[in-house]
Formats: structure tokens, C-alpha cells, sequence
């Protein structure tokens, strides 16, 4: 399964429930990748450095998150390649770290013409805590180019699961409670089409070359 991130700290493995039916697709998802992508695990392909392509790109189902200004739906994703990362805004460790790599890949295309540079959505999976603004606020404080948006788990669930990423909530001693995430990129092209991710570590070089790469090849 993808590489999971968890919160440093005491946490016992009682994982609540909320999502063990997204956390049984995503191993769906994840064998049939297996299966279906050339090459052994973790082996770019095409001259990519980092990223792993699908054979063929998948159609994002239809979804709608919530977001500073509004909502986020398939629209914001036409026309530009986007990394998306689900996290939360507790996590100590993997989020701001992933998200600061992020900001320099960003920050590698600032040259280019806005419509050939990339964009970066990061969606919370913690909405108990993260609220919209609380989301953006915590995303711009590394990059304010980053989309930040989140959603009730009911929105949440499939959206990430279209994606091949899980997350799941668990308890910690003494209360409260931390969450598990997929800790790779998902790599969307400007058609809203899912056509590979990117696993840790991550390379912000690399993964810049990458893009500069999959948006020559597709003009």
C-alpha cells in the first residue's frame, strides 16, 4: 500500500472505524496498480526520475470539496498538471515537510507562463479540526500558490480513494487522536485524469524535471 505517515508519539493501533471501507478499496486500488503497472514497484517510468506512470490514465469520478473561497470541484483541476496531498493540520512531521517541498517545486516554475506551471492541492482529512480557512491559512503559510481544501468524510472518502490513497483515524493515549494518511503524491493531468503519483522520498528537483517532462509530452 501507499506509504502511510503517522503522528509521532504514544499511539495505540485501535483505529476507530470511520474509514476501513475506503481503507478495503484502497488495497483494491493499490493491487490492481500492481498488477497492471510495467516494471518492478517503485521504478519510474519513461525517463521520469520520480514519478510512476499508469498505463493508462484514469477519469477522476466527480467530487466537490470545500475550500476558502468556495468549492473545489473537477474545474480546478482542467487545463494545469496538480500534485494533490492529503494530510492534516496537526501532523508534526510528513505534512509540513511534504508541503515545503512542495513549495519549492512551485517555486521552480515562477519563469514559466502562468498556464505552464503547475498547481499543488492539499486536502485535509481531518475536518473535526480543519476547517476550510484553517486549511488555506496552514497551506499558504508555506506557499500561498498552494489550493488547500477539505470536506466531510462522506466527500472525503471517495475522493481519496479515487485517488489510491487511504486515511484512518487512531487514538492516543490519553486522549484524542491522530491520523494515518497516504503519504504520496497523486499526479492529475490538465485533463482531470489521474496518471500517476509520486512515492517518498520525495526530490523536489526531481520531481520538478518530471513535470517539465509530462507537460512537454503532452504540448
Amino acid at each position: 500500500m501507499h506509504p502511510f505517515t503517522r503522528s509521532r508519539g504514544s499511539a495505540r493501533l485501535t483505529v476507530l472505524g470511520i474509514l476501513v471501507t475506503a481503507l478495503a478499496a484502497g488495497f483494491g486500488f493499490w493491487l490492481s496498480q500492481r498488477i497492471t503497472t510495467p516494471g518492478p514497484a517503485g521504478t519510474p517510468a519513461d525517463g521520469l526520475q520520480a514519478t510512476l506512470v499508469y498505463p493508462q490514465p484514469r477519469p477522476l469520478p466527480p467530487f466537490r470539496l470545500d475550500g476558502l473561497e468556495g468549492s473545489i470541484g473537477p474545474e480546478a483541476l482542467a487545463g494545469r498538471w496538480t500534485l494533490v496531498f492529503i494530510g492534516f493540520t496537526h501532523c508534526p512531521d510528513v505534512c509540513p515537510t511534504t508541503l515545503a517541498l512542495l513549495a519549492r517545486v512551485l517555486a521552480s516554475f515562477d519563469d514559466a507562463p502562468a498556464e505552464r506551471r503547475p498547481q499543488v492541492l492539499f486536502v485535509s482529512v481531518d475536518p473535526e479540526r480543519d476547517s476550510p480557512q484553517r486549511t488555506a491559512e496552514y497551506a499558504h503559510y508555506f506557499s500561498p500558490a498552494i489550493l488547500a481544501a477539505t470536506a466531510d468524510h462522506a466527500r472525503l472518502a471517495p475522493f481519496t480513494r479515487s485517488l489510491g490513497m487511504v486515511y484512518m483515524q487512531t487514538s492516543l493515549e490519553g486522549g484524542g487522536y491522530t491520523v494515518d494518511h497516504s503519504a504520496s503524491l497523486a499526479v492529475i493531468d490538465p485533463q482531470g485524469r489521474l496518471t500517476g503519483l509520486i512515492r517518498p522520498p520525495l526530490d523536489p528537483d526531481r520531481i520538478a524535471a518530471d513535470l517539465r517532462r509530462l507537460m512537454g509530452a503532452s504540448g
